[in-house]
Order: C-alpha cells, then structure tokens, then sequence
C-alpha cells in the first residue's frame, strides 16, 4: 500500500505543476494578444509556447485525473453493478491498457531522445524552438500516467481481495515520492548529450 501512496503523492504533485502552468499559458496569450492588437507587431515565439505549455498541462495533469477518476467512463453500467465486479472490470481495463502504455513511453523516450541528438526544431514557427524539452515532458506525462494505471490495478485488486484502501497521501507526503521523480530525471538527461558543446 506504500506503493500506491507513493505513486498517487507523485501524480498528485505533477498535477499540481500542470495546474501552475495555466499561468504562464496565459500570460503568453496576453502578450501576444497585447503585441499583435496595441501594438501592431505579433511575437514570434507565443504560438508555440501556448501549445507547448497546453501539452504539458495536460500531459502532466492525465496521471492525477486518473486517480480522482476524472476521466470518460460509462457511468450509466458501473452504477448498477457493486463493486467488487466494478473492480474487476477496471482491472480487465488497466491491464489491457498497460502494454500500450508502456510501449509509448518507450517510443517516446526514444522520440525525445533522438530529437535531443539530433537538436530537432519544430518548423512551425520563425522562432523555430528546439522540441525535446515537451517530448521530454510528454514522456514524463506517460510515465506518470503508467505508475498511476498501476496504483489503480493494485487498488481494484486491493478490493477484489476485501483489503482497505490506503488513505489519501498528503500533498509529498512520502518520501518515495520525494525520490522518484529526481531518479527518473537521473535515469532521462545523463543519456543526453550537452547542448552546451
């Protein structure tokens, strides 16, 4: 049960950055609004950083709405069934869902990996910005939304077995959680190169 704490303490606080991203989001969109309309001279840069910041709120944001239980389900079949089959159904779901989430944080590793090494640029703007920092956060994005699916697999089989739920984690309240997120940003840029080179 550690385990899940850790985990939704961890998604919990990654929703958290996400939620604070709406502020330089619009920010950005109250500049370029300013720019192009007071001043007759629209940024280079605000249309890309709208969409990389809106990316990465929700990338870092669909681990958290997994664990409230924000995202589509079919509530109109769930209610009318108790829960332990409801939990088996979830469990069928997180286990089916697993695979495809663990090959696309793998393709996405290798994605911004390579876009890393290759110093790839987005091309959809003069500003022209490198991309691996939002790849890298879409693969965070993914990470966290795999540990949380896991959470959520242990939970249902927690309540197939008649096992009490852990109790809801204070904002970090683990230290697992502290330790996780630097060690998977210890695993991600030591096999990046210096783009001071």
């Amino acid at each position: 049960m550690k385990l899940i704490q850790a985990i939704e303490s961890l998604t919990r606080w990654a929703g958290w950055v996400g939620a604070i991203l709406i502020f330089p989001l619009v920010g950005a969109l109250v500049v370029e609004v300013f720019s192009r309309y007071v001043i007759g001279r629209p940024t280079l840069w605000a249309f890309e950083i709208s969409y990389m910041v809106m990316g990465a709120m929700f990338m870092l944001g669909m681990a958290n709405a997994l664990r409230i239980g924000h995202h589509v389900s079919v509530d109109l079949v769930s209610m009318q069934l108790n829960d332990k089959t409801n939990a088996l159904l979830r469990m069928i779901g997180y286990v089916l869902f697993l695979p495809i989430l663990a090959w696309l944080v793998w393709e996405l590793f290798h994605y911004a990996l390579q876009a890393f090494n290759s110093n790839e640029r987005s091309g959809r703007s003069a500003w022209n910005p490198i991309v691996w920092p939002i790849l890298t956060v879409w693969f965070i994005g993914f990470t966290l939304l795999a540990l949380q699916v896991i959470a959520e697999l242990l939970k249902a089989v927690a309540i197939l077995r008649g096992q009490p739920l852990p109790e809801e984690p204070a904002l970090m309240s683990s230290y697992l959680s502290l330790l996780m997120f630097p060690v998977l940003m210890l695993f991600i840029f030591p096999v990046f190169r210096s783009p001071f080179r």
